[in-house]
């Protein structure tokens, strides 16, 4: 797709209509008969469209994919539309009602801030992405809060906006980029930008290090439905060199204390799995604080105690067999168990969840959890299952 300008006539916006909903199993057949009343190029990009609206609704709400404008990027890149509203609201709290969207994309976490009552400026320097993301402002009613203008978001004056926020763009030619200042823009340019505003959130991949972290930076690892979205730095909200993990829906957030690793201890009844934004925000020590646990290696971020603490920043498994990593002895135990449907997690061993499955051939009307890990230096094999609360009187 690339014009976006013949799906905005009254022809392509009822041909998209037409198209909505259209399995791929029936493009074919759907596209042949279409081409007899409309051209070519339109029923392509009409069915392109439609697949790229089914491709997003994993991201937005149905009902606002299926009004919505995509590029193929777009929906790679937008952010899942509970993260940003999440931040949006964020930003509202702290008082913020205009906003310097800068590398806006295809605009999805500028509909968040004008859907929270924030004046969004939004930038991209694409023509066919800011096309797009002004269609989207249209389409969902927008525009009285969203003006789209194309240009270089280096060259925009943020002057007059109460907070930035950037999102530069992490995929290239080869795939996703990993070195911040090879982000488009890069990261350093980013910081840069948001000093110079009275506040900023810069969007950036939850994989960076600790220590690129500006000391007047809040960082902020947010994860939604146990997966990790993303890491936000932000300026302006008065706790520089706070850390803090966000698990979504909720939210609930997790704010770092500055605790010293914990021990490391021998595996008790319970094991507890942090989210993956505790782990990327290096709260582990807090989790094992809160739960009384200690963790089973040095280098492994799995706590163990020997009572149930339910938290919402881990997911707590009661630990049935500990056993030393052998398969042949995992084999006979998940026999002796009748054990049919087998959970393998593993964090600090090479072997493959679906290679172990295979070699031992999970059969019987049961289930249990294979943690593949290491205790006290050593390849273990932690057997059990979800840790469910005792039963009151």
């Amino acid at each position: 797709m690339n014009d976006l300008a013949p799906l905005l006539t009254p022809e392509g916006r009822a041909l998209l209509e037409e198209v909505r909903g259209t399995a791929p199993a029936d493009e074919l057949a759907v596209a042949t008969r279409l081409r007899r009343d409309h051209p070519a190029e339109l029923v392509s990009a009409a069915l392109g469209q439609a697949r790229l609206r089914q491709r997003a609704a994993a991201k937005f709400a149905a009902a606002d994919a299926e009004r919505m404008f995509f590029t193929p990027n777009g929906v790679e890149q937008s952010t899942r539309a509970s993260v940003a509203a999440y931040r949006a609201r964020r930003l509202t709290d702290l008082g913020v009602t205009s906003v310097a969207d800068l590398c806006c994309g295809i605009g999805g976490d500028a509909i968040a801030l004008a859907r929270a009552g924030i004046r969004v400026l939004a930038v991209d320097r694409d023509p066919l992405t800011a096309a797009v993301a002004r269609a989207n402002a249209e389409a969902l009613g927008l525009t009285g809060l969203m003006e789209v203008r194309e240009a270089d978001v280096t060259e925009v004056d943020t002057a007059g906006y109460d907070a930035v926020f950037v999102d530069p763009a992490r995929r290239g030619g080869r795939g996703r980029i990993f070195d911040p200042e090879a982000y488009s823009p890069p990261l350093s340019w980013a910081v840069a930008a948001a000093r110079r505003a009275p506040g900023a959130a810069l969007k950036i991949a939850p994989g960076i290090p600790h220590e690129a972290v500006p000391p007047e930076a809040e960082a902020e690892w947010i994860s939604d439905g146990g997966d990790v979205k993303e890491a936000v730095l932000w300026f302006g909200t008065g706790a520089p060199g706070a850390v803090r993990a966000t698990l979504l829906p909720g939210p609930r957030t997790l704010l770092g204390r500055g605790l010293p690793d914990p021990e490391v201890r021998s595996v008790g009844r319970y094991l507890y799995e942090p989210d993956g934004a505790v782990i990327r925000a290096h709260l582990v020590a807090e989790v094992a604080e809160e739960v009384g646990g200690g963790l089973i290696d040095a280098t492994i971020a799995y706590v163990t105690a020997d009572e149930l603490h339910p938290t919402p920043y881990a997911t707590p498994y009661e630990i049935t067999d500990k056993l030393p990593f052998n398969l042949k002895k995992l084999k006979a135990l998940l026999r002796e168990r009748e054990v049919g449907t087998l959970t393998v997690k593993k964090r600090g061993s090479a072997v493959e969840p679906e290679e172990l499955r295979r070699k031992v051939k999970p059969q019987g009307p049961n289930a249990a959890t294979v943690f593949l890990t290491r205790v006290a230096g050593a390849p273990t094999m932690l057997v059990g299952g979800p840790a469910r609360p005792p039963e009151g009187p």
